[in-house]
């Protein structure tokens, strides 16, 4: 019944309409400052698993702005990096590691009056991973699938992605857990050691000082 009821939830799960796009503006600064006011969108992505990245930039080529890209991981790995990002773009990678990775925008100022006076860059992004990612209509007209029938292989696809997903959490659970215990167990032996040399050291010195009033005659 458990295992009915979960299967039931990630069905649901992949039913679910796909979040709307992220919407954001980006004010132009200089140059020299544009590191400093790198804006990032971060996410997480399991190795292999294909990401399409889609950005819908407002403004055009020489309005005195210009914004760059970078996608890149936190494992070092760099998927793309675009100049002058304007319109409608795409850019789809497949990830080398489960990691997270970042998807950063600069928005450099390049006219020479002020950068006030300039209207900021609006900005939708929208990040799909995975099943999500693929065209199910070309691989519907590709396999000469029926709309249903793509759809049922996105759920499954999805509810996959979705248990492989547990099994990870699960194994890294227990990692973590073997870990914890194993740093109980060595700080339990570590304060039973402790305290068998307080002992020991306490009873040296009852003997010791014992000796030393009796060599006194003091007892």
């Amino acid at each position: 019944m458990d295992r009915l009821a979960r299967l039931l939830s990630c069905v649901l799960l992949a039913l679910l309409p796909l979040t709307a796009a992220l919407k954001f503006d980006l004010h132009p600064v200089a140059a020299h400052d544009s590191a400093k006011y790198e804006r990032c969108i971060r996410n997480f992505v399991a190795r292999e698993q294909l990401v399409v990245v889609t950005v819908i930039m407002d403004g055009y080529r020489g309005d005195g702005q210009r914004v760059d890209m970078h996608i890149r991981d936190a494992m070092g790995n760099d998927y793309h990096r675009p100049k002058d990002v304007v319109g409608e773009n795409r850019y789809a990678f497949t990830s080398h590691a489960d990691s997270a990775f970042d998807v950063c925008f600069e928005n450099i100022f390049t006219s020479s009056g002020s950068s006030k006076s300039i209207t900021p860059r609006h900005v939708e992004l929208d990040i799909d991973i995975g099943a999500d990612a693929k065209d199910w209509n070309a691989i519907g007209a590709a396999d000469k699938l029926k709309p249903v029938e793509a759809e049922l292989r996105r759920i499954e696809e999805v509810v996959g992605e979705i248990v492989t997903e547990m099994d990870y959490l699960r194994s890294r659970e227990q990692k973590l857990r073997d870990t914890n215990e194993s740093t109980n167990e060595r700080v339990k032996w570590f304060a039973l050691g402790t305290m068998g040399m307080l002992v020991g050291l306490g009873a040296w010195q009852v003997v010791y000082l014992r000796a030393y009033f009796r060599s006194k005659h003091l007892i």
